[in-house]
């Protein structure tokens, strides 16, 4: 297959791509207009780019919103209530249907690689076996990674350190935490070293819901980036939500900046969700609850967006479309100036492979998989100003979704 009249970002002129097998077999600039063979592809002069990535999902908890209750309140601890409920509810194939039906949506909006938080504060471990059936079942949409993630917290729930282990010896990917959810704040410590130790035993990835909260005193952001800096596993340690920091000093945070560079770590926010969930204690005026994204960005660290919740306690909304998410994000955290718009795409692309640690599975390089999207814009401002899509996902070299644009007729 050929893709022809393609723009890729930060270069100029166009671009043909020619794919062979399951792999970019050469990129070339397009010297002469061509008429594509039957099987070949037409950008149009648009963006072709690596797939989007979702970092930050909760699969196992999607399309539950209402069941058995609402979240009346729109708090995050109304919303894990809720959720503990409807775990009881919760079968194998319950999880594994809503799980399929939100990747069909992901798949839908371009997304080939996500990451998925799983539950894993239940004795029978019950989501987690759904998920890793899900994970292989769909290897040819999506690369899937799992989080085990203890919703109720690894030290302050039962035997909590133990499905841990157990969770990542049934091939979880990445080790995750909640150390501002444990009832204490030495418990909070101790559960990011302990969450730590495992992972740099086991060589899994880490993912911590860290600091999910409007609290300035919620500061187990300082002890996860030592913790990486000391042990050199900064490029694998993700610091998702950091909402305190949006209630941070600016002395406190200079100072927490500094380590956070030395770190390495990534950085993931949920903009619509964390704009949702936080703040929720406030009169007026109202925190926005969200981390300090730009700031992040300038300073030179890794930071991207995810969609975290579809239709389930958290948030009531969702429909897979990262590029929903992205426009918000950059309402939200004051990035509409132009040179953010420019390069916006990265924080539903590149920035998230990073903090996937995708290294070479991920990017429009020669002998790089043959992923890649068709969009409907010739550059970032575009696609952001125009509310723009995939047009077209290509998956191990073979077209896995097309999109046609709504037509509008004038009278």
């Amino acid at each position: 297959m050929i893709i022809h009249n393609a723009r890729l970002r930060g270069r100029d002129g166009l671009y043909r791509i020619t794919l062979s097998g399951d792999q970019i077999a050469a990129i070339d600039a397009q010297t002469a207009s061509a008429t594509p063979a039957a099987d070949d592809l037409d950008a149009a002069g648009n963006l072709v780019v690596p797939p989007f990535v979702e970092p930050h999902i909760h699969l196992d908890a999607t399309l539950t919103a209402g069941e058995p209750a609402w979240n009346m309140s729109g708090t995050l601890f109304e919303g894990i209530e809720r959720w503990a409920e409807r775990k009881a509810l919760v079968t194998h194939e319950d999880t594994k249907t809503r799980a399929r039906k939100t990747i069909d949506m992901l798949v839908d909006h371009g997304i080939q690689h996500v990451r998925t938080h799983v539950d894993v504060t239940d004795p029978t471990l019950a989501a987690l076996k759904a998920m890793l059936e899900v994970r292989e079942e769909t290897r040819h949409l999506i690369d899937l990674q799992i989080v085990a993630f203890p919703q109720e917290g690894i030290e302050s729930y039962a035997n909590g350190r133990a499905l841990m282990e157990q969770a990542i010896e049934l091939g979880a990917d990445v080790v995750g935490g909640i150390p501002h959810f444990e009832n204490t704040r030495d418990q909070g410590v101790s559960s990011i070293k302990f969450l730590m130790d495992l992972a740099e035993r086991t060589g899994c990835l880490v993912d911590v819901h860290c600091d999910e909260t409007d609290d300035p005193q919620s500061r187990f952001l300082e002890v996860l980036a030592e913790e990486a800096r000391v042990r050199g596993m900064g490029a694998r340690v993700t610091a998702s939500h950091t909402t305190a920091m949006g209630s941070y000093d600016n002395a406190y945070c200079s100072k927490l900046f500094r380590l956070l560079k030395m770190s390495g770590i990534s950085f993931i926010s949920c903009p619509t969700e964390s704009i949702h969930l936080q703040g929720r204690f406030d009169t007026y005026p109202k925190r926005r609850g969200l981390t300090r994204v730009a700031e992040i960005d300038r300073a030179g660290m890794n930071v991207c967006f995810g969609q975290d919740s579809i239709v389930d306690p958290w948030y009531p909304l969702g429909n897979g479309n990262i590029l929903r998410i992205l426009e918000a994000g950059l309402h939200i955290c004051h990035m509409l100036g132009y040179e953010d718009l420019k390069r916006s795409l990265d924080l539903i692309t590149d920035n998230s492979a990073r903090a996937l640690n995708l290294g070479e599975r991920y990017g429009l390089e020669v002998g790089r998989p043959a992923n890649l999207l068709i969009l409907s814009a010739p550059d970032d401002y575009e696609m952001v100003r125009s509310q723009g899509h995939a047009l077209v996902s290509v998956r191990h070299g073979k077209v896995l979704m097309r999109r046609t644009p709504a037509q509008i007729e004038r009278a």
